[in-house]
């Protein structure tokens, strides 16, 4: 896993906390094949996620209309309803306009 590669803002974040059910239900292959698809979606501009007792994904967007097509792709909408019948037991998700960032590495 890597720190995604933005533009310069501003553009947006998607954040998506979540807490999952027991067992895995088939979640890795939908993650996978969900984070797949979100890459080749116009807008698209990184992901991060990490997990422990709560998961967090950082999706990052050129804008909001390209937010609203891929909460409107209908595998997505399909891996969505799923999630609330298999996987989650409760999330969220924030959209926030990225305004300003910085950076920092050692390379």
């Amino acid at each position: 896993m890597t720190i995604a590669k933005t533009k310069t803002p501003p553009y947006y974040a998607v954040i998506f906390t979540s807490i999952r059910t027991p067992g895995d239900n088939g979640y890795d292959k939908m993650s996978e094949a969900m984070s797949e698809s979100a890459a080749k979606q116009p807008g698209f501009l990184g992901v991060e996620s990490a997990r422990e007792d709560v998961g967090i994904t950082v999706s990052y967007w050129e804008s909001l209309e390209a937010i609203a097509a891929w909460k409107a792709n209908a595998a997505h909408q399909m891996a969505q309803k799923l999630g609330r019948e298999r996987w989650y037991q409760e999330y969220k998700t924030r959209i926030c306009k990225v305004e300003r960032e910085y950076d920092f590495s050692k390379q």
